[in-house]
């Protein structure tokens, strides 16, 4: 028998239970032991739920028993979570965390901690919920030299995007909508901020390129500035706004962003709508692939989270190999970067826009008269700022583009 305890009885966590409760049988199967879940963490009471009989609310009690061979930490945030954790892997317990905060944070110190222990620190669903990324970076994908990682990583925004794309609605309303259902926290800022996608796409980078990217360093935007103009534009091109974690490789340099683009539809990434999630990965042997699923939601991530609990009885003395070292990413200067942008102007002509940047692509939406848009040839991000500058006062918005 393996026996695990469960950090947190919230969302995830009392999906975990249920999960291993549905499936016990194939589960077992699976693991080739019995998973047995001894105790429960949290720091309330659940009067009448059977976890009533499992339930502690003193962590000493889960550390300090020989017999808990697996940690589940589905609290989220850092503390307690970290020391949680740390003290789970020195105590010999592998770990099985769906906190992308956590992982982004320490990821490197704690894997680290697990290799001396000949024990697993394990992070399946802190990326994409239920997609099975992170198992697919770490194996099936060894023999790629990855070149870029590009993905829709957070539930809440595409849902919101989609939904001011097909129903013209603003920002503020869609975002309530998204509260009502249960899609977006009460302090949303994360999510629409970008920066949850942010720690998603370093801990993807991180294990692709097999160095520690800080999402510190990551350049992030989020989607709070996004209108229904905008999605205006998007139609009148055959195109979408969604808000896209993207790194690559670029020769021997990397560079690392997160903001909202307009997506053609010749992208995998144009058809992925409401709330869920997909991820592009672009191998040198591969070439593309694309991951897709439920990135979000109870049961979706506890299945990660269980699937990771049976690797790890799989190897329950034997630390499973991850390209992730404690070296660091470094990340190119955003003004290099290259790409092409999509302007919205008013008080100005084509005249003046031509001047600064030359030959340009331009879309006049007839619902609007008082602005025309236009997209820019391929150039760094310093030479259209140095562009941009000629027509002070009168962008009204910008948007990269996804090619």
């Amino acid at each position: 028998m393996i026996n695990i305890a469960v950090l947190g009885y919230g969302t995830v966590g009392s999906g975990v239970v249920e999960v291993i409760n549905t499936n016990h049988e194939s589960i077992n199967k699976r693991a080739g032991d019995e998973i047995n879940i001894k105790y429960v963490l949290d720091l309330r009471d659940f009067p009448g739920d059977p976890v009533e009989k499992i339930l502690v609310h003193d962590y000493e009690v889960i550390v300090n028993d020989p017999e808990v061979d697996i940690v589940v930490e589905v609290m989220g945030g850092i503390e307690p979570a970290y020391t949680f954790v740390k003290r789970a892997l020195q105590a010999g317990k592998s770990v099985s965390t769906s906190n992308k905060a956590l992982v982004a944070k320490h990821g490197s110190e704690l894997m680290e901690i697990a290799k001396e222990k000949n024990i697993n620190f394990l992070f399946e669903a802190s990326c994409g919920g239920g997609i099975p990324i992170i198992r697919a970076l770490n194996s099936s994908l060894t023999a790629d030299e990855i070149d870029e990682i590009t993905g829709i990583l957070n539930g809440t925004t595409n849902y919101m995007l989609y939904k001011m794309s097909t129903e013209n609605c603003d920002f503020d309303t869609v975002l309530k909508e998204a509260q009502a259902k249960g899609y977006a926290e009460a302090d949303p800022t994360a999510d629409v901020g970008g920066a949850d996608a942010c720690r998603k796409i370093a801990i993807l980078s991180s294990l692709a390129y097999g160095k520690f990217l800080n999402y510190e360093d990551i350049y992030t935007e989020g989607i709070t500035k996004i209108t229904p103009a905008d999605m205006e534009y998007a139609k009148e091109l055959g195109m979408t706004i969604k808000l896209l974690a993207t790194s690559r490789r670029i020769g021997d340099s990397f560079y690392a962003m997160v903001a909202p683009f307009l997506v053609g539809q010749s992208s995998p990434l144009y058809s992925v709508n409401d709330v869920f999630n997909a991820v592009f990965v672009h191998g040198n042997v591969l070439g593309d692939a694309m991951f897709y699923g439920s990135g979000a939601g109870k049961l979706p991530t506890a299945s990660a989270v269980v699937a990771d609990v049976v690797d790890e009885a799989k190897h329950l003395h034997r630390n499973i190999m991850t390209n992730w070292s404690s070296y660091a990413l470094k990340l190119m200067d955003m003004d290099e970067v290259e790409g092409r942008f999509f302007v919205r102007v008013s008080d100005t002509t084509m005249d003046e826009v031509e001047k600064a940047f030359g030959d340009v692509q331009t879309i006049e939406p007839d619902d609007l008269p008082d602005e025309f848009g236009f997209i820019t040839p391929v150039m760094k991000q310093a030479e259209y700022y140095e562009k941009i500058s000629k027509l002070t006062g009168k962008v009204l918005a910008m948007i990269r583009v996804k090619d």
